[in-house]
């Protein structure tokens, strides 16, 4: 990790959850990071936690569906820190509902969040690392539905779809970068249940409490430990896909 020190990254939905232990993992690396999410407020008191870190966090307020915001932060990166070095798409969201009754309003939320915003972020990302010559990585935080739909259930809406398709823009945007010529690195890392807010956000609180006593979970800084082991490879070797399941799990 120490050919990232003093870089830039970019963590979306930093202020809970696995975007939290990713921006203070990173910030104990000694990156600069600049966190990103509508409650600001939360980054920044991890910021205080923070203060004494071999690197820095920057917190920005920022809603991922409007392209408008996540430009202008895109924007704010350029004139203020240089560019971005590290992405890592990790905002989401989950609507539960089915495909077969559900609203389509909560159908284009997932879109939104899930998928849209994370093709713009990666666009940015590529042209910022491109324009500086710079042989950045991309982390996509996807998840073991990206990958297959293990359980009858009437609740996942178009989750497992928008993380299929995050599988999907993972390697067509690597493939995009080989035709390109380019050293940028792209990561896909799947993991199974994590114990965060997403659940009871999605639900309620009991709903998620009921869910975590009945089966085997992750806790974010797993997921945060595996970023880092992506971004620690040597410049030859991309680690392409990364699923991560608690011991137990199905």
């Amino acid at each position: 990790m120490d050919r990232w020190a003093g870089k830039i990254a970019l963590v979306t939905g930093a202020s809970a959850g696995v975007g939290a232990a990713t921006v203070e993992t990173l910030v104990r690396e000694g990156l600069t990071v600049v966190g990103i999410a509508r409650r600001v407020e939360k980054i920044e008191k991890l910021g205080e936690k923070l203060k004494d870190a071999k690197g820095k966090l920057w917190a920005k307020k920022c809603d991922v569906t409007k392209e408008e915001e996540i430009l202008e932060v895109v924007e704010w990166i350029k004139k203020t820190l240089g560019g971005i070095d590290i992405l890592v798409n990790n905002a989401g969201m989950a609507h539960f509902a089915s495909i077969s009754d559900g609203d389509t309003e909560g159908f284009r939320r997932i879109l939104n969040v899930n998928v849209l915003a994370v093709a713009i972020f990666t666009r940015e990302a590529v042209r910022s690392m491109k324009a500086r010559q710079v042989d950045g990585h991309i982390i996509n935080i996807n998840s073991v539905l990206g990958h297959g739909v293990p359980e009858v259930s009437d609740k996942y809406s178009l989750y497992p779809s928008s993380k299929y398709a995050v599988t999907a823009m993972t390697e067509v945007t690597r493939k995009e970068l080989i035709k390109a010529n380019a050293k940028i690195k792209i990561t896909s890392i799947s993991p199974g249940l994590i114990r965060t807010e997403f659940l009871a956000v999605a639900t309620t609180e009991a709903v998620a409490e009921a869910v975590y006593s009945q089966r085997p979970i992750l806790d974010p800084e797993d997921v945060a430990n595996a970023i880092v082991y992506a971004l620690g490879t040597p410049p030859h070797l991309q680690v392409c896909e990364l699923i991560l399941r608690p011991v137990g799990a199905s």
